[in-house]
């Protein structure tokens, strides 16, 4: 949009004299000059006068702690292709995609974004062949040169040089690195002993409190803002074990791996993230909290990798509606979708359909908890775990194993809108779906795996509760009501029987693509609002 035109004069401004003009413009006011002992008078504070509030200077935070805070750039290698941007691991694209565009752009978001403006010729911000360079913050947290940072800032990166608060750079090596938690550690060489910040408890900062951040926002080099802590335990769904702080300090690209202050420069978090229409800071940012990352740290530093622990289940979730659907109170716990062969859980005698409602002591108020609750279980050790089974409480002794890499998987979920089909003759309806039991050639037709039983979907109604929550063509359901169907007779038997019981919803057991979910369905059919 085009600035308003600015007048060529401003005749008020003309009249004043100069020094009456500056202080307007710097919204200053001025005062008659009294002689001194009037001045004095004056200062003094006179009897029922209200005092004004002064806000807090962070000038001896800034002082004592910017020289621990460094700028980070790696230099990747140079992209094979003109398309540019690696594609996230285990996640392999038709050319021509239109997915590919998206995830070069969140890409290159990710490594700064080099300008809105990308060269001629080159889509991701570098020319095709040439490297590309990411820019970040960190902080040294050991005098020998130990620097902690972003994972994301450091990624696949060829080399890596950390730039000291007096000019000084210097090149890094990666001691070790954690994509769940986006943390890594880099070790720099010095010939002098290095200004380090220390570590400050996160669990102890509470919603109003004051933070300060200091970063290499857009590559300006040490910058300081503050903010309070506006929330805790964020889930912004990068990972499985988010629980950021969320500050409105301003944090900008660049700031990401920089440190997040309390206010006795202590620090409690590592920036990391904001939510951002525009691309700059609109008051919601996010760190890594020191709670989470000081323990990761720690493990990056002894041993370069890091040891999680490992239960062996897939949990959901409870809704208001599957905690009607198996007559349990509150939506507290995680609901085990499926047990792996051969795990701690499975070994602990967990079964599909549980409800884990306690870990090692600690209750789950959210299923997001059980995961980093797990995770930072010492391996090898047995703990307590309560939980629900057929509305009855049972506790279990489980021993914690080790968690080992797996390929990441691509989820995607939802319906495509328009109802389609592919039925056989002895489908059925119900629920807003239409079923039929699995046959070899529904087997091929949608690739369900030979163990796998149960309901195909061969069509799902769009205006219903089902479309609504995600079913899709294809989809096979393998319980309901928490126990095995196989025909439509065995689903119209569930049904009934719920409804026989005072159940408002029917919980299903959902395939697709091999992984398990629950979805319940109401039985009565919704409007959802509408009018007809």
């Amino acid at each position: 949009m085009p600035h308003a035109s600015v007048p060529r004069s401003y005749p008020i401004f003309r009249r004043l004299p100069a020094a009456a003009l500056c202080a307007l413009l710097s919204g200053a006011v001025l005062l008659p000059v009294l002689p001194a002992a009037a001045q004095d008078a004056s200062a003094a504070p006179q009897p029922g006068a209200s005092r004004t509030y002064s806000p807090p200077s962070f000038r001896d935070l800034a002082r004592t702690q910017i020289d621990t805070v460094v700028n980070i750039s790696s230099t990747q290698a140079p992209q094979a292709s003109a398309g540019g941007g690696r594609l996230p691991e285990g996640l392999d694209l038709p050319p021509g995609s239109p997915l590919e565009e998206f995830f070069r752009e969140f890409r290159n978001r990710q490594r700064g974004g080099q300008g809105d403006a990308p060269p001629d010729g080159a889509p991701n911000g570098s020319p095709p062949g040439l490297p590309s360079m990411a820019l970040g913050s960190g902080f040294i947290i050991d005098p020998s040169g130990l620097v902690v940072t972003n994972n994301h800032v450091v990624a696949d990166a060829a080399e890596i040089a950390v730039t000291l608060h007096d000019g000084t750079k210097l090149p890094a090596k990666l001691v070790g690195s954690d994509a769940p938690t986006d943390l890594a550690l880099l070790k720099v060489e010095s010939n002098k002993p290095l200004t380090a910040a220390h570590w400050g408890d996160s669990e102890s900062v509470e919603v109003g409190d004051w933070v300060v951040a200091i970063g290499n926002p857009f590559g300006l080099g040490g910058s300081v803002t503050a903010g309070i802590l506006s929330a805790r335990a964020r889930d912004i769904q990068q990972g499985p074990y988010d629980e950021y702080l969320q500050t409105d300090a301003a944090i900008n690209r660049g700031n990401s791996g920089g440190p997040l202050y309390d206010a006795n420069g202590a620090v409690i978090g590592i920036n990391t993230a904001i939510y951002s229409p525009t691309g700059g800071s609109v008051g919601i940012g996010f760190a890594i909290p020191s709670s989470l990352a000081k323990p990761i740290i720690d493990q990056l530093k002894d041993g370069g990798k890091v040891r999680r622990g490992w239960l062996g289940v897939q949990v959901q979730r409870v809704t208001p509606d599957i905690a009607e659907s198996l007559g349990v109170d509150g939506t507290g716990g995680a609901l085990v979708t499926s047990v792996s062969p051969d795990s701690p859980a499975a070994s602990a005698g967990l079964r599909q359909g549980d409800v884990i409602t306690a870990f090692n002591g600690d209750p789950l108020e959210q299923m997001r908890q059980l995961p980093r609750l797990v995770a930072s279980t010492g391996i090898g050790s047995t703990v307590p775990m309560t939980l629900l089974r057929g509305g009855k409480e049972e506790s279990v002794q489980v021993t914690i194993g080790e968690l080992r890499d797996e390929p990441q998987q691509v989820a995607l979920s939802g319906s495509s809108g328009a109802p389609r089909s592919a039925q056989p003759e002895e489908s059925k309806s119900a629920l807003g779906l239409k079923l039929a039991p699995l046959t070899p050639g529904l087997r091929q037709t949608f690739s369900i795996a030979d163990d796998v039983d149960g309901l195909v979907v061969t069509e799902v109604d769009r205006d219903s509760a089902a479309s609504q929550r995600g079913l899709d063509l294809g989809d096979v359901i393998v319980e309901a009501g928490q126990e095995p169907v196989a025909t439509p007779a065995d689903l119209e038997s569930r049904i009934a029987k719920a409804k026989e019981d005072g159940r408002k919803t029917l919980l299903m057991l959902v395939s697709r693509g091999g992984d398990l979910r629950y979805v319940p369905l109401p039985l009565s059919p919704s409007t959802n609002g509408r009018k007809g």
